[in-house]
């Protein structure tokens, strides 16, 4: 059994493990490394940092490394990000809760500040990297280190310990013990008030009182200035993703299980890239979309919120398998056997229009579809969902192999878009060559993987009115008039 003090209640406790266990230091605050969940509200982390720190008499603080090279990040995403953190300084002083952010990779960092806690809380990450990180924060702390798992409606390890095989397969599962996860904390103020200077952690610049300019921070971090911030259409930060579930719950849940499909509307919730970046909870959104539900009269309203959750919950928390059970995710043998047999079998077939990377890049591609999607992506750091399956497809027929197209939507993803980088992009781009789908009719080049063409989506949507809504918004960014 872990060290009592390291588990005060409050956290269900299937989202807690100890990672390094032992009696709390006699000196020194509670120190909460945040990473993946940069938010002050509905943080289990944050919420179980405060419940150790009142059953200790120890203030908290909150820090946060910085890294100038996080794995394919661009300005665009740092943008966001610092935006976000700059917001998050206020909301924690204000509840008596220190806050430093340092320049440096985020384990050395966490480290650093672990040298002076009595005790350190992590957030939990998915990603090889973020996991790699949290093992070596936890064998190089010289204090316990507990992490609290937030970002999942329900604890990964909970319903599945193989990767499964597709969302008919997980869903059940999930939905057997989905309500036993929704409870949530309510934010608290710190126990003690932290009076002192900010956590001292050498030899990493502190850069906290930085975050009043986030874009003369951003200029000292070495990212790729090429992929513009695109704050105008979304900025970062919990109000905004705050107004975007409000507009969520008042606007677009009525109509959402038929206007998600539907690219040339906005009937979306924009959520993604504030759910990568831990600047909403799952599960804050899962209750409220629920309880709208139950509470609207609006036709629609049922069917827009069990759509919503399927996303959400089935869908998400499958890419959260996926990245957590298969490890080498994000490659091209990581697809399953029966997706790389019949592509290889199909990998000399002629390819209609073989374009390189250049006219990919710049849209000049014979489908006008394809370019919106494209342009949608590199100027505004979002795509539709229904496009970028629609993009991927294309990509995949278009490419001398299944292997180049595969290491060139995961690049693309990654790179441009702000919700990229996440368990959700590998699944996402996995699908696309068969992953957590099943084999169809066998066509030229794809086998027996699902294809999506042109006709297909003149059926089913309005592609030339998504074509003009993305140019509009593109036009809207650059400052002209729509």
């Amino acid at each position: 059994m872990p060290n009592p003090a390291l588990t005060p209640p409050g956290i269900h406790p299937d989202r807690l493990r100890v990672l390094a266990d032992g009696a709390p230091r006699a000196e020194g605050p509670v120190v909460y490394w945040m990473q993946q969940a940069q938010r002050a509200h509905a943080n289990p982390a944050l919420a179980h940092a405060l419940a150790i720190a009142a059953l200790l008499q120890r203030p908290v603080g909150v820090v946060v490394g910085l890294t100038p090279n996080y794995p394919e990040a661009s300005a665009r995403a740092y943008a966001f990000l610092l935006e976000g953190l700059r917001e998050l300084r206020g909301a924690l002083e204000a509840r008596g809760i220190g806050f430093t952010v340092a320049l440096g990779e985020p384990p050395e960092v966490a480290l650093a500040a672990a040298r002076q806690a009595a005790v350190l809380v992590v957030d939990r990450g998915y990603l090889r990297h973020q996991r790699a990180w949290r093992a070596r924060v936890a064998a190089g702390a010289p204090c316990p280190v507990v992490q609290v798992e937030g970002e999942a409606v329900v604890p990964v390890d909970v319903p599945s310990t193989k990767a499964e095989f597709a969302a008919r397969t997980l869903r059940p599962r999930l939905w057997r013990v989905a309500d036993a996860y929704l409870d949530l904390v309510p934010d608290a103020d710190a126990p003690l008030r932290w009076a002192g200077p900010r956590l001292a952690l050498a030899p990493f610049v502190d850069v906290t009182d930085a975050l009043r300019d986030p874009e003369r921070l951003r200029a000292r971090l070495a990212v790729d200035e090429r992929v513009a911030p695109v704050s105008r259409l979304y900025p970062g930060g919990e109000r905004a993703a705050e107004a975007r579930l409000a507009r969520l719950l008042g606007e677009v849940l009525p109509s959402y299980a038929d206007d998600r499909n539907q690219p040339q509307r906005d009937g979306v919730s924009y959520l993604g890239m504030y759910l990568h970046f831990g600047q909403v909870s799952p599960v804050e959104v899962l209750r409220r979309v629920r309880a709208a539900a139950t509470a609207a009269d609006a036709p629609g309203v049922a069917a827009g919120a069990a759509a919503f959750v399927e996303e959400l919950l089935v869908r998400r928390e499958l890419s959260l398998n996926h990245v957590e059970r298969v490890p080498d995710y994000g490659s091209y043998a990581s697809l399953p056997a029966w997706a790389r047999r019949t592509l290889e079998a199909h990998a000399d077939d002629p390819r209609s229009h073989p374009y390189d990377d250049a006219a990919l890049l710049d849209g000049r591609t014979h489908d006008p579809y394809w370019n919106a999607a494209m342009l949608e992506m590199r100027a505004t750091g979002y795509q539709h969902n229904y496009m970028r399956m629609y993009w991927g497809k294309q990509v995949l027929a278009w490419s001398p192999s299944p292997e180049a197209a595969y290491a060139r939507l995961l690049a693309w993803n990654n790179r441009f878009l702000l919700d990229g980088r996440d368990p959700n992009s590998y699944a996402g781009v996995g699908w696309v060559f068969g992953l957590h789908d099943r084999p169809w009719p066998e066509r030229a080049v794809f086998g027996t993987v699902r294809t999506m063409n042109a006709a297909g989506l003149r059926r089913k949507a309005d592609p030339e009115a998504y074509v003009r809504k993305v140019e509009a918004r593109v036009r809207s960014l650059a400052g002209c008039a729509p």
